[in-house]
């Protein structure tokens, strides 16, 4: 497998943890909002904090898909 392959998969690999992480962070959000008033205390702040990590993991994954794409530009 050449180098540019092995380098399309790891980005493909990486898009679909980014989606993932997207979708669950979309989730979490609805489910605060149509869930936030009736929850516990304790579950609200689980959830926020939740989406604030996953949101930060979402973007570090995001940025490092656009660095291996600026790599791609040597190969």
């Amino acid at each position: 497998m050449s180098k540019l392959d092995v380098a399309k998969e790891k980005i493909a690999y990486l898009k679909l943890w980014l989606g993932i992480a997207v979708v669950t962070d979309i989730s979490l959000v609805g489910w605060l909002l149509s869930n936030g008033r009736s929850a516990s205390g304790l579950m609200v702040t689980g959830a926020l904090l939740a989406i604030v990590s996953i949101t930060y993991a979402a973007l570090m994954i995001h940025r490092h898909i656009e660095r291996k794409m600026d790599a791609l530009e040597d190969l």
